[in-house]
C-alpha cells in the first residue's frame, strides 16, 4: 500500500457516484489526484506509519444522513515483483458521536517537484518532457495538467530545477488549523509548511528535518493557530535524486528527472492540514 484516502459525498451525489463506478469493469474505477467524481471531501487518510490521532472531542468531520465514503488507494507493485498480489483487505472504522461539533475540512497546500536526474544517471526518461510524458502515459493528461498549473502558481510558469522546491499560497478564508502532515515519496529529505515566512509574526507549522516515508502521522498543533485572508502559506520540500541508487524499491528502474505524479517512483510535496 502506497496510500489511501477517504473523502465523503453527500447523499444528493450518491447516486452519481455509483452510476459512474457502474461504468467501469470490476470494483472501483480509475482516478488521479482525487476521488475522481466532481465534488467530493477529503476526510481523512492513511499513510505507512499513521495511527489514529485523537483530536479536541469538540471537533469533527460531518457525516449526514445518507452520505457515503469513497476510499481512493494507492498501490505500489514494485516491491511484489512476480508474485501474486493477494486479495485486498482495506477497511475503515469511524469513531462516531453526535451533538453540536464544529465542523473539520482539509485543505491541502502543494509545491512543484522539478528534480533532475544526478549527473552520474543518463537515460531518455533524464528528459523532463519525456519524464512528463511517461507519467501522462502511465496515468492520465491530468499529469501533466498538474505539473503545469504548479510550475505556474509557484514559479511563474518557468520550471526552476533543483532538489528544493517551496510554494506560497493565500490563505482565501478565515480558518482555524489543528493539525498537520506532510506526504512526499522515497526521495524526499525534509518538508516544512511556514505561516507567513520573512514578515512579523511567521511562525513554522510543521517542520520535518529529517523524512522518514515510513512515518507520516498527523502532528497536531500544540494550540490552534488562526489564519486570515492577506496570510501566505509556504510549503517546501528537498528531495535527493541519489537516493534512487540505493533504495531497492527504486534502484532497478531507469533513472528519470522527477516531476509530480501518484507513483512510488514519482515524487509529490504535500502540506496537509486539517482546519475548521
Amino acid at each position: 500500500m502506497h496510500h489511501a484516502i477517504l473523502f465523503r459525498v453527500d447523499a444528493d451525489k450518491v447516486a452519481d457516484v455509483r452510476a459512474h463506478d457502474a461504468e467501469e469493469p470490476g470494483e472501483g474505477w480509475g482516478c488521479f489526484g482525487d476521488a475522481g467524481v466532481g465534488e467530493a471531501d477529503w476526510i481523512g487518510h492513511w499513510a505507512p506509519g499513521t495511527s489514529e490521532i485523537l483530536l479536541d472531542p469538540k471537533l469533527g468531520y460531518p457525516m449526514a444522513a445518507g452520505s457515503a465514503l469513497i476510499m481512493q488507494v494507492h498501490y505500489s507493485t514494485l516491491a511484489i515483483g512476480d508474485r501474486p498480489a493477494g486479495d485486498d483487505q482495506s477497511s475503515v472504522r469511524l469513531r462516531l458521536t453526535t451533538g453540536k461539533l464544529t465542523p473539520l475540512r482539509t485543505e491541502l497546500f502543494m509545491a512543484p517537484i522539478e528534480l533532475p536526474c544526478t549527473a552520474e544517471e543518463k537515460g531518455a526518461l533524464c528528459e523532463r518532457e519525456a519524464a512528463i510524458a511517461d507519467v501522462s502515459r502511465r496515468f492520465s493528461l491530468d499529469a501533466k495538467e498538474q505539473t503545469t498549473a504548479l510550475v505556474k502558481w509557484c514559479s511563474g510558469g518557468e520550471p526552476a530545477p533543483g532538489p528544493t522546491q517551496h510554494c506560497d499560497m493565500p490563505v482565501q478564508e478565515p480558518a482555524t488549523l489543528h493539525a498537520l502532515a506532510g506526504h512526499m515519496h522515497l526521495l524526499g529529505r525534509s518538508i516544512k509548511v511556514e505561516l507567513n515566512p520573512g514578515k512579523p509574526g511567521a511562525r513554522t507549522l510543521l517542520d520535518v528535518p529529517r523524512y522518514d516515508f515510513d512515518n507520516q502521522a498527523l502532528q497536531p498543533l500544540a494550540e490552534p493557530v488562526t489564519v486570515r485572508p492577506g496570510d501566505t502559506i509556504r510549503t517546501t520540500c528537498t528531495h535527493d535524486a541519489s537516493l534512487r541508487a540505493q533504495l531497492p524499491l527504486l534502484r532497478d528502474l531507469p533513472p528519470r528527472y522527477v516531476v509530480w505524479g501518484e507513483g512510488t517512483q514519482d515524487e509529490m510535496c504535500l502540506g496537509i492540514v486539517v482546519a475548521s
